[in-house]
Protein backbone atom coordinates (compact mmCIF):
# COMPACT_ATOMS: atom_id res chain seq x y z
CA UNK A 1 0.00 0.00 0.00
CA UNK A 2 1.57 3.65 -0.89
CA UNK A 3 2.01 6.22 1.18
CA UNK A 4 0.75 9.38 1.31
CA UNK A 5 4.79 10.76 0.67
CA UNK A 6 4.97 8.14 -2.15
CA UNK A 7 1.64 9.29 -4.19
CA UNK A 8 2.98 12.59 -3.78
CA UNK A 9 6.12 11.78 -5.12
CA UNK A 10 4.76 9.58 -8.32
CA UNK A 11 2.77 12.39 -9.08
CA UNK A 12 5.47 14.55 -9.52
CA UNK A 13 7.56 12.16 -11.53
CA UNK A 14 4.84 11.49 -13.60
CA UNK A 15 4.08 15.22 -14.23
CA UNK A 16 7.68 15.97 -14.75
CA UNK A 17 8.77 12.99 -16.87
CA UNK A 18 8.48 15.20 -20.34
CA UNK A 19 11.47 16.77 -19.03
CA UNK A 20 13.34 13.85 -18.27
CA UNK A 21 12.68 12.08 -21.49
CA UNK A 22 14.22 15.61 -22.95
CA UNK A 23 17.37 15.30 -21.16
CA UNK A 24 17.93 11.74 -22.10
CA UNK A 25 17.35 12.88 -25.82
CA UNK A 26 20.29 15.13 -25.32
CA UNK A 27 22.47 12.67 -24.56
CA UNK A 28 21.21 9.96 -26.76
CA UNK A 29 22.08 12.90 -29.45
CA UNK A 30 25.51 13.00 -28.52
CA UNK A 31 27.71 9.87 -30.10
CA UNK A 32 29.78 9.29 -26.68
CA UNK A 33 31.62 5.58 -28.32
CA UNK A 34 34.02 4.43 -25.89
CA UNK A 35 37.10 5.28 -28.59
CA UNK A 36 35.18 9.11 -28.91
CA UNK A 37 37.18 10.95 -25.96
CA UNK A 38 35.55 14.48 -27.46
CA UNK A 39 32.09 13.33 -27.89
CA UNK A 40 32.40 11.25 -24.14
CA UNK A 41 33.62 14.47 -22.54
CA UNK A 42 31.00 16.49 -24.92
CA UNK A 43 28.26 13.89 -22.32
CA UNK A 44 30.00 14.56 -19.33
CA UNK A 45 29.67 18.26 -19.80
CA UNK A 46 25.87 18.27 -20.26
CA UNK A 47 25.76 15.64 -17.62
CA UNK A 48 27.45 18.22 -15.05
CA UNK A 49 25.37 20.87 -16.28
CA UNK A 50 22.16 19.30 -16.01
CA UNK A 51 23.09 18.36 -11.58
CA UNK A 52 24.12 21.55 -11.07
CA UNK A 53 20.91 22.79 -10.09
CA UNK A 54 20.51 20.15 -7.83
CA UNK A 55 23.50 21.27 -6.00
CA UNK A 56 26.34 18.83 -7.08
CA UNK A 57 29.52 20.20 -8.24
CA UNK A 58 31.37 18.45 -10.77
CA UNK A 59 35.07 16.94 -11.54
CA UNK A 60 36.58 15.56 -13.92
CA UNK A 61 39.37 12.92 -13.84
CA UNK A 62 41.95 11.27 -16.27
CA UNK A 63 41.24 7.71 -17.12
CA UNK A 64 44.70 5.58 -16.58
CA UNK A 65 44.31 5.06 -20.69
CA UNK A 66 45.01 8.76 -22.21
CA UNK A 67 42.90 7.54 -25.30
CA UNK A 68 39.72 7.47 -23.26
CA UNK A 69 37.47 10.18 -21.89
CA UNK A 70 37.32 11.70 -18.61
CA UNK A 71 35.42 10.06 -15.45
CA UNK A 72 33.04 12.55 -13.94
CA UNK A 73 32.40 12.54 -10.89
CA UNK A 74 29.49 14.61 -9.19
CA UNK A 75 29.24 15.20 -5.39
CA UNK A 76 26.77 17.23 -3.20
CA UNK A 77 27.72 17.52 0.32
CA UNK A 78 25.78 16.82 2.95
CA UNK A 79 25.24 17.69 6.69
CA UNK A 80 25.70 14.66 8.07
CA UNK A 81 28.22 11.81 7.23
CA UNK A 82 26.05 9.24 6.01
CA UNK A 83 27.35 8.79 2.02
CA UNK A 84 25.33 7.46 -0.78
CA UNK A 85 26.83 7.23 -4.08
CA UNK A 86 25.38 6.17 -7.53
CA UNK A 87 27.21 4.90 -10.90
CA UNK A 88 26.26 4.91 -13.77
CA UNK A 89 29.05 4.96 -17.22
CA UNK A 90 29.34 8.20 -20.19
CA UNK A 91 30.40 5.90 -22.86
CA UNK A 92 28.68 3.40 -25.26
CA UNK A 93 29.64 0.88 -27.83
CA UNK A 94 28.57 2.70 -30.64
CA UNK A 95 31.16 4.28 -33.05
CA UNK A 96 29.49 7.04 -35.44
CA UNK A 97 29.91 5.63 -38.90
CA UNK A 98 28.32 2.63 -37.11
CA UNK A 99 24.91 4.76 -36.18
CA UNK A 100 25.10 6.91 -39.52
CA UNK A 101 24.86 3.62 -41.11
CA UNK A 102 22.13 1.42 -39.25
CA UNK A 103 20.23 5.15 -39.49
CA UNK A 104 20.75 4.50 -35.63
CA UNK A 105 19.61 8.03 -33.55
CA UNK A 106 16.39 8.56 -31.07
CA UNK A 107 13.40 7.47 -32.40
CA UNK A 108 10.21 7.14 -30.50
CA UNK A 109 7.46 4.03 -31.29
CA UNK A 110 4.58 3.70 -28.29
CA UNK A 111 5.88 2.82 -25.35
CA UNK A 112 9.61 2.30 -27.04
CA UNK A 113 12.47 5.22 -26.99
CA UNK A 114 15.46 3.81 -29.76
CA UNK A 115 18.71 5.33 -29.80
CA UNK A 116 22.25 4.44 -28.55
CA UNK A 117 22.60 3.83 -24.58
CA UNK A 118 18.77 4.73 -23.85
CA UNK A 119 18.80 1.31 -21.40
CA UNK A 120 22.99 1.14 -21.70
CA UNK A 121 23.52 3.74 -19.79
CA UNK A 122 22.26 6.96 -20.50
CA UNK A 123 18.57 6.37 -18.91
CA UNK A 124 20.01 5.31 -15.98
CA UNK A 125 21.92 8.20 -15.82
CA UNK A 126 18.30 9.98 -15.98
CA UNK A 127 16.86 7.38 -13.51
CA UNK A 128 19.74 8.99 -10.89
CA UNK A 129 18.67 12.60 -11.44
CA UNK A 130 14.86 11.65 -11.28
CA UNK A 131 15.97 9.71 -8.00
CA UNK A 132 17.54 12.93 -6.41
CA UNK A 133 15.14 15.87 -7.23
CA UNK A 134 12.36 13.66 -6.20
CA UNK A 135 13.97 13.74 -2.75
CA UNK A 136 15.16 17.14 -3.24
CA UNK A 137 11.20 18.04 -4.19
CA UNK A 138 9.66 16.17 -0.80
CA UNK A 139 11.78 14.57 0.97
CA UNK A 140 14.34 17.80 1.32
CA UNK A 141 15.39 16.96 4.94
CA UNK A 142 17.01 13.76 4.05
CA UNK A 143 18.47 15.12 0.73
CA UNK A 144 20.57 18.02 2.90
CA UNK A 145 21.55 15.09 5.03
CA UNK A 146 23.19 12.87 2.86
CA UNK A 147 26.43 13.59 1.08
CA UNK A 148 25.85 12.01 -2.56
CA UNK A 149 28.46 11.19 -5.25
CA UNK A 150 27.66 10.23 -8.84
CA UNK A 151 30.48 8.66 -10.53
CA UNK A 152 29.97 8.01 -14.30
CA UNK A 153 32.71 6.18 -15.98
CA UNK A 154 34.06 7.24 -19.77
CA UNK A 155 35.57 3.70 -20.36
CA UNK A 156 33.41 1.16 -18.61
CA UNK A 157 32.63 -0.78 -21.97
CA UNK A 158 36.25 -1.33 -22.21
CA UNK A 159 36.48 -2.41 -18.47
CA UNK A 160 38.04 0.07 -16.81
CA UNK A 161 39.96 -1.06 -13.28
CA UNK A 162 40.79 2.56 -12.36
CA UNK A 163 37.02 3.74 -12.64
CA UNK A 164 37.10 0.60 -9.69
CA UNK A 165 39.42 2.46 -7.64
CA UNK A 166 38.45 5.96 -8.20
CA UNK A 167 34.81 4.48 -6.81
CA UNK A 168 36.38 3.14 -4.06
CA UNK A 169 38.58 6.10 -3.07
CA UNK A 170 35.34 8.31 -3.12
CA UNK A 171 32.93 6.44 -0.92
CA UNK A 172 35.74 5.31 1.45
CA UNK A 173 34.10 6.11 4.66
CA UNK A 174 30.60 5.77 6.05
CA UNK A 175 28.85 4.83 2.85
CA UNK A 176 25.95 3.30 3.19
CA UNK A 177 25.17 1.84 -0.25
CA UNK A 178 26.79 1.90 -3.90
CA UNK A 179 24.23 1.69 -6.11
CA UNK A 180 24.88 0.94 -9.98
CA UNK A 181 22.16 2.22 -12.74
CA UNK A 182 22.49 -0.49 -15.46
CA UNK A 183 19.43 -1.48 -16.50
CA UNK A 184 17.33 -3.80 -15.07
CA UNK A 185 13.79 -5.83 -16.13
CA UNK A 186 10.69 -4.39 -14.91
CA UNK A 187 7.52 -6.00 -16.55
CA UNK A 188 4.94 -4.54 -14.86
CA UNK A 189 4.59 -6.79 -11.46
CA UNK A 190 7.74 -7.62 -10.60
CA UNK A 191 11.34 -6.17 -10.51
CA UNK A 192 14.64 -7.36 -11.36
CA UNK A 193 17.70 -5.94 -9.31
CA UNK A 194 21.19 -7.51 -10.02
CA UNK A 195 22.84 -9.33 -6.93
CA UNK A 196 25.90 -10.87 -8.26
CA UNK A 197 27.93 -10.97 -11.85
CA UNK A 198 30.35 -13.39 -13.88
CA UNK A 199 34.00 -12.73 -13.73
CA UNK A 200 35.84 -12.65 -16.60
CA UNK A 201 39.27 -13.63 -17.79
CA UNK A 202 40.42 -12.80 -21.61
CA UNK A 203 43.57 -14.63 -23.30
CA UNK A 204 45.53 -14.43 -26.34
CA UNK A 205 46.55 -17.70 -27.51
CA UNK A 206 49.26 -18.36 -30.08
CA UNK A 207 50.59 -21.64 -31.83
CA UNK A 208 53.83 -21.60 -33.15
CA UNK A 209 54.79 -23.65 -36.45
CA UNK A 210 57.17 -24.29 -39.07
CA UNK A 211 56.76 -22.96 -42.54
CA UNK A 212 57.48 -24.78 -45.78
CA UNK A 213 56.51 -24.80 -49.31
CA UNK A 214 53.11 -26.41 -49.25
CA UNK A 215 54.02 -28.43 -52.45
CA UNK A 216 57.92 -29.15 -52.54
CA UNK A 217 58.11 -29.86 -48.98
CA UNK A 218 55.06 -30.34 -46.91
CA UNK A 219 56.58 -33.29 -45.08
CA UNK A 220 58.69 -31.00 -43.63
CA UNK A 221 56.00 -27.70 -42.18
CA UNK A 222 54.50 -27.95 -38.91
CA UNK A 223 50.55 -26.26 -39.46
CA UNK A 224 50.35 -23.88 -36.63
CA UNK A 225 46.60 -23.50 -37.98
CA UNK A 226 45.88 -26.86 -37.19
CA UNK A 227 47.68 -26.82 -33.90
CA UNK A 228 45.37 -24.04 -33.14
CA UNK A 229 42.48 -26.13 -34.33
CA UNK A 230 43.07 -28.35 -31.72
CA UNK A 231 43.56 -25.91 -29.34
CA UNK A 232 40.00 -24.45 -30.34
CA UNK A 233 38.45 -27.63 -29.50
CA UNK A 234 40.36 -28.21 -26.24
CA UNK A 235 38.83 -24.70 -25.08
CA UNK A 236 35.50 -25.13 -26.53
CA UNK A 237 35.21 -28.64 -24.20
CA UNK A 238 35.98 -26.42 -21.47
CA UNK A 239 32.79 -24.80 -21.16
CA UNK A 240 30.15 -26.22 -18.44
CA UNK A 241 26.94 -24.95 -17.64
CA UNK A 242 26.75 -26.99 -15.11
CA UNK A 243 29.29 -25.18 -13.21
CA UNK A 244 28.26 -21.81 -14.90
CA UNK A 245 31.64 -21.52 -16.72
CA UNK A 246 31.78 -20.47 -20.58
CA UNK A 247 34.75 -20.11 -23.28
CA UNK A 248 34.11 -18.10 -26.19
CA UNK A 249 36.93 -18.01 -28.84
CA UNK A 250 35.93 -14.54 -30.80
CA UNK A 251 39.05 -13.94 -32.82
CA UNK A 252 41.46 -16.04 -34.94
CA UNK A 253 44.07 -15.16 -37.56
CA UNK A 254 46.30 -17.22 -39.06
CA UNK A 255 48.25 -17.93 -42.24
CA UNK A 256 49.49 -15.71 -45.37
CA UNK A 257 49.22 -17.48 -48.13
CA UNK A 258 47.88 -20.97 -48.96
CA UNK A 259 51.07 -22.42 -50.69
CA UNK A 260 52.79 -22.25 -47.34
CA UNK A 261 52.32 -23.91 -44.85
CA UNK A 262 51.40 -22.05 -41.75
CA UNK A 263 53.96 -20.73 -39.15
CA UNK A 264 51.75 -19.03 -36.63
CA UNK A 265 48.11 -18.58 -35.70
CA UNK A 266 46.57 -16.23 -32.84
CA UNK A 267 43.34 -16.66 -31.02
CA UNK A 268 41.48 -14.31 -28.58
CA UNK A 269 38.79 -15.36 -26.25
CA UNK A 270 37.76 -14.52 -23.24
CA UNK A 271 36.03 -17.02 -20.16
CA UNK A 272 33.60 -15.92 -17.66
CA UNK A 273 32.40 -17.82 -14.29
CA UNK A 274 30.20 -16.80 -11.24
CA UNK A 275 31.73 -18.83 -8.73
CA UNK A 276 35.48 -17.85 -7.38
CA UNK A 277 36.57 -21.55 -7.28
CA UNK A 278 35.44 -22.30 -10.65
CA UNK A 279 37.11 -19.02 -12.00
CA UNK A 280 40.37 -20.15 -10.60
CA UNK A 281 40.37 -23.63 -11.98
CA UNK A 282 39.41 -22.10 -15.24
CA UNK A 283 43.12 -20.25 -15.05
CA UNK A 284 44.73 -22.94 -14.13
CA UNK A 285 42.78 -25.36 -17.17
CA UNK A 286 44.00 -22.64 -19.70
CA UNK A 287 47.53 -21.87 -18.14
CA UNK A 288 47.96 -25.40 -18.73
CA UNK A 289 47.15 -25.89 -23.05
CA UNK A 290 51.20 -25.35 -23.47
CA UNK A 291 51.53 -28.58 -22.66
CA UNK A 292 48.98 -30.03 -24.24
CA UNK A 293 50.45 -29.42 -28.01
CA UNK A 294 49.37 -32.31 -30.35
CA UNK A 295 50.75 -31.09 -34.13
CA UNK A 296 54.33 -32.69 -35.28
CA UNK A 297 55.98 -31.98 -39.09
CA UNK A 298 55.31 -35.36 -40.93
CA UNK A 299 59.07 -36.26 -40.93
CA UNK A 300 58.54 -35.35 -36.81
CA UNK A 301 61.34 -33.18 -37.15
CA UNK A 302 59.53 -30.38 -35.15
CA UNK A 303 56.84 -29.88 -32.83
CA UNK A 304 54.36 -26.58 -32.68
CA UNK A 305 54.15 -24.85 -29.49
CA UNK A 306 51.46 -23.04 -27.60
CA UNK A 307 51.64 -20.15 -26.09
CA UNK A 308 48.61 -18.60 -23.53
CA UNK A 309 49.04 -15.12 -22.50
CA UNK A 310 46.03 -13.22 -19.98
CA UNK A 311 45.16 -9.88 -21.19
CA UNK A 312 42.73 -9.41 -18.62
CA UNK A 313 41.03 -10.85 -15.36
CA UNK A 314 38.08 -9.35 -13.54
CA UNK A 315 37.39 -11.39 -10.52
CA UNK A 316 33.13 -12.58 -10.03
CA UNK A 317 30.91 -10.69 -7.85
CA UNK A 318 29.48 -13.14 -5.92
CA UNK A 319 26.45 -13.21 -3.27
CA UNK A 320 27.51 -11.75 -0.62
CA UNK A 321 25.72 -10.49 2.97
CA UNK A 322 25.89 -6.76 2.42
CA UNK A 323 24.64 -6.77 -0.96
CA UNK A 324 21.69 -9.40 0.16
CA UNK A 325 21.45 -6.70 2.81
CA UNK A 326 20.34 -4.45 0.34
CA UNK A 327 18.20 -6.57 -1.35
CA UNK A 328 16.25 -7.30 1.73
CA UNK A 329 15.80 -3.63 1.53
CA UNK A 330 14.72 -2.91 -2.29
CA UNK A 331 11.98 -6.13 -1.54
CA UNK A 332 10.48 -4.23 1.54
CA UNK A 333 10.05 -0.97 -0.71
CA UNK A 334 9.16 -3.22 -3.53
CA UNK A 335 6.11 -4.45 -1.31
CA UNK A 336 5.20 -1.42 -0.10
CA UNK A 337 4.11 -0.50 -3.23
CA UNK A 338 2.35 -3.95 -4.25
CA UNK A 339 5.20 -4.58 -6.50
CA UNK A 340 7.52 -7.66 -6.34
CA UNK A 341 11.65 -7.64 -6.29
CA UNK A 342 13.39 -10.48 -6.88
CA UNK A 343 17.34 -11.12 -7.45
CA UNK A 344 19.23 -11.72 -10.32
CA UNK A 345 22.69 -13.63 -11.29
CA UNK A 346 23.73 -11.79 -14.42
CA UNK A 347 26.49 -12.98 -16.63
CA UNK A 348 27.71 -9.80 -18.35
CA UNK A 349 29.98 -7.47 -16.02
CA UNK A 350 29.49 -3.67 -14.07
CA UNK A 351 31.46 -1.41 -12.62
CA UNK A 352 30.01 -3.28 -9.52
CA UNK A 353 32.64 -6.89 -9.90
CA UNK A 354 35.22 -4.31 -9.15
CA UNK A 355 34.23 -2.81 -5.63
CA UNK A 356 31.53 -5.50 -4.42
CA UNK A 357 33.78 -6.83 -1.68
CA UNK A 358 34.19 -3.46 0.09
CA UNK A 359 31.50 -1.34 -0.59
CA UNK A 360 27.54 -2.37 -0.07
CA UNK A 361 26.59 -2.62 -4.07
CA UNK A 362 23.43 -3.42 -5.44
CA UNK A 363 22.76 -3.13 -9.29
CA UNK A 364 20.04 -3.17 -12.03
CA UNK A 365 18.28 0.06 -10.61
CA UNK A 366 18.14 1.26 -14.18
CA UNK A 367 15.24 1.78 -16.59
CA UNK A 368 13.90 -1.28 -18.06
CA UNK A 369 14.46 -2.02 -22.34
CA UNK A 370 16.09 -4.44 -24.55
CA UNK A 371 18.51 -4.92 -27.36
CA UNK A 372 21.68 -3.79 -25.67
CA UNK A 373 24.53 -3.38 -27.57
CA UNK A 374 22.40 -3.56 -30.77
CA UNK A 375 22.36 -1.12 -33.83
CA UNK A 376 21.08 -3.09 -36.51
CA UNK A 377 16.93 -3.66 -37.51
CA UNK A 378 15.69 -5.62 -40.13
CA UNK A 379 12.34 -5.70 -42.22
CA UNK A 380 11.22 -9.01 -40.66
CA UNK A 381 11.90 -8.10 -36.89
CA UNK A 382 14.84 -10.56 -36.12
CA UNK A 383 17.01 -8.11 -35.22
CA UNK A 384 16.43 -4.41 -33.79
CA UNK A 385 17.89 -2.03 -32.28
CA UNK A 386 18.45 -0.90 -28.40
CA UNK A 387 15.30 0.67 -26.79
CA UNK A 388 14.33 1.77 -23.59
CA UNK A 389 10.78 1.86 -22.16
CA UNK A 390 8.75 4.79 -21.35
CA UNK A 391 6.67 3.05 -19.01
CA UNK A 392 9.57 1.91 -16.23
CA UNK A 393 11.31 5.08 -15.77
CA UNK A 394 8.68 6.55 -12.74
CA UNK A 395 8.25 2.87 -10.89
CA UNK A 396 11.59 2.52 -11.06
CA UNK A 397 12.68 5.80 -9.71
CA UNK A 398 9.98 5.21 -7.23
CA UNK A 399 11.16 2.19 -6.09
CA UNK A 400 14.73 3.58 -5.79
CA UNK A 401 12.95 6.62 -3.45
CA UNK A 402 11.36 4.36 -1.58
CA UNK A 403 14.14 1.82 -0.98
CA UNK A 404 16.62 4.72 -0.53
CA UNK A 405 14.22 6.19 2.37
CA UNK A 406 14.22 2.77 4.01
CA UNK A 407 17.85 2.78 3.94
CA UNK A 408 18.25 5.67 5.09
CA UNK A 409 15.25 4.91 7.92
CA UNK A 410 13.10 7.25 7.13
CA UNK A 411 10.45 4.84 6.72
Amino acid sequence: MTTPLTAKIDQYLTENLPHYLEMLRQMVSINSFTANPEGVDKLGRLTAAAFAPLGFSAESVPADNPVYGRHLVLTRQGKSGRKIGLVSHLDTVFPPEEEIRNDFYWREEGNRIYGPGTVDIKGGTVLIYMMLAALRAHAPDVYEDVTWVVLLASAEERGGADFGRLCVERLAGDTLACLIFEGGSFNGREFLVVVARKGMATYRVTTRGKASHAGSAHERGANAIVQMADVIQRIKAMTDYEREITFNVGVVQGGTVTNRVPHQAVAELEMRAFATDVYEAGLKTMLALPEQASVRSHDGAFACSVEVAVTRKTAPWQRNEMTDRLLAIWQAAGAELGLRVAPEERGGLSDGNFFWDQIPTLDGLGVSGGNSHCSERSADGRKDQEYCLVSSFVPKTLLNVTAVLKLLGYQ
